[in-house]
């Protein structure tokens, strides 16, 4: 029984403008039969549905590239790694894999967890167990002694529970990558810089160009799409030369990257949410403040947004990506800021932002042919929003706006359903946050006193 959807305007995703009366039909397979004008629509039949949207903003699902499944909004690295065993994590995952839809994203990248947390999530929802987005899934990243994930003391390591695969060279690597291909990931994570840095600053690869090209070759040949964390000019650039299919971050990029880049037909996720939330949500009492990090995040956010202005100018694709799965950025709750981002500090247009979230994003997904767009022949994801993106694109953050999500044609209506983080998340034995001694808590009363 097809199912014939009235748009009051109309965003296909693969341009950058939208149509007025046009109307969407949907098979009964979850595929696209017909998009455009409702004059030249075919005649809904009597055994048709009719879904009067005719007074809504209809576009292609969003998508998010850059979604932890896995992370649990963690407050801490120990949270994402050690306190839950990797099943609980997993249906943790699939409950907060559906507040992602009501935000009006129907699909994800989770680039990166521990065992096959992701996998499995993707699998249940496949398999019809579970309604939910279509999950692109990865498996641990690679790492080394200097990338990230290893944060924790060498005498320690990167535990079995761990999202990291801590790998001493390219064999190492290539069996891992080997592994995990047959185990069904749909793309490799590899973690190539963290937190180590040179004398004046710079961030130092985690692994050799050669041992990069080597792994991303290795993955290629096996079918596999490559994602890498990538900060640093170095390892930007040997992402670049390896020819890695979407690069995160890539705040420290240079116009030698930027070549690269351009030459290899990579992409970019540049993940400005995640910094952004930092600088305006953590709160002057808790460790990042005191820590300084504010202070450091918000000047990397701005060389960030000089650097990727320029590559975007240069025509390096931009996808769309939170780091979803931290305190700061929950689920289901931050999605959209990246496309606020894109248009505040990026140039984007409302309508380049809009294309960047659907038809751009979905090169990188598993089945990215079948979805980001709204035409016939592709799967029916679509949602319909009150208001115009196009006019204010930050009405795509208000999920009272997100009237309707559609998954294969399907409605998605999941139940709102609240938690207790403390069941769910902050499982960490941290009991205090400050230090107490004589003089700190002399000063804690006397700032008590002085408010009484």
């Amino acid at each position: 029984m097809p199912t014939h959807v009235l748009c009051g305007s109309f965003f296909a995703g693969n341009e950058t403008t939208e149509h007025k009366d046009w109307t969407l039909v949907v098979g009964d397979d979850g595929n696209i039969v017909y998009a455009g004008p409702t004059a030249a629509a075919p005649l809904a039949g009597p055994n048709s549905s009719v879904l009067d949207y005719s007074g809504l903003f209809v576009m292609p699902g969003l998508l998010d590239v850059h979604t932890h499944l896995a992370y649990g909004n963690a407050k801490t690295e120990e949270d994402i790694d050690l306190y839950q065993p990797l099943e609980f994590r997993a249906l943790r995952g699939l409950f907060f894999a559906q507040k992602v839809v009501a935000a009006g994203y129907t699909s994800i990248c989770a680039p990166g967890d521990a065992g096959q947390i992701s996998l499995s999530v993707r699998n249940a929802i496949r398999a019809g167990l579970f309604e939910g987005p279509r999950v692109t899934a990865a498996g641990r990243y690679l790492t080394t002694p200097q990338g990230l994930t290893d944060w924790y003391p060498t005498w320690i390591g990167a535990p079995e529970t761990s999202i990291g695969r801590l790998v001493s060279g390219r064999d190492e690597a290539i069996e891992e990558i080997r592994r995990q291909a047959k185990n069904g990931v749909d793309c490799i994570k590899i973690a190539l810089d963290g937190i180590h840095r040179r004398p004046n600053g710079e961030l130092v690869a985690a692994f050799t160009q050669e041992e990069t090209s080597v792994m991303v070759e290795e993955a290629h040949r096996l079918g596999k799409k490559v994602v890498v964390h990538a900060r640093g000019r170095e390892a930007v650039l040997y992402a670049g030369r390896a020819g890695v299919d979407l690069i995160f971050h890539a705040y420290y990029l240079d116009d030698e990257c930027i070549d690269a880049i351009l030459t290899s037909g990579s992409a970019i996720g540049p993940t400005l949410t995640f910094l952004r939330n930092i600088v305006d949500f953590t709160q002057p009492h808790e460790p990042a403040a005191t820590k300084g990090r504010i202070d450091d995040t918000q000047a990397e956010f701005e060389i960030a947004c000089e650097n990727l202005q320029k590559a975007r100018k240069a025509g390096v694709p931009m996808m769309t990506g939170t780091d979803s799965g931290f305190a700061v950025t929950p689920y289901g709750e931050w999605h959209a800021r990246e496309l606020e981002i894109f248009v505040e500090h990026l140039g984007f247009s409302p309508a380049e932002a809009l294309r960047a979230a659907t038809e751009v994003t979905a090169r990188f997904m598993a089945n990215g042919d079948r979805i980001g767009v709204l035409e016939a022949g592709r799967a029916a994801d679509f949602i319909a929003v009150e208001g115009s993106p196009l006019k204010n694109i930050s009405i795509l953050l208000d999920k009272r706006r997100i009237r309707a999500v559609h998954i294969a044609g399907k409605r998605m209506q999941i139940p709102e359903r609240g938690y207790d983080p403390r069941q769910v998340t902050d499982f960490a034995w941290t009991n205090w946050n400050d230090l107490y001694t004589q003089e700190r808590v002399a000063a804690l009363r006397a700032a008590r006193l002085a408010a009484e």
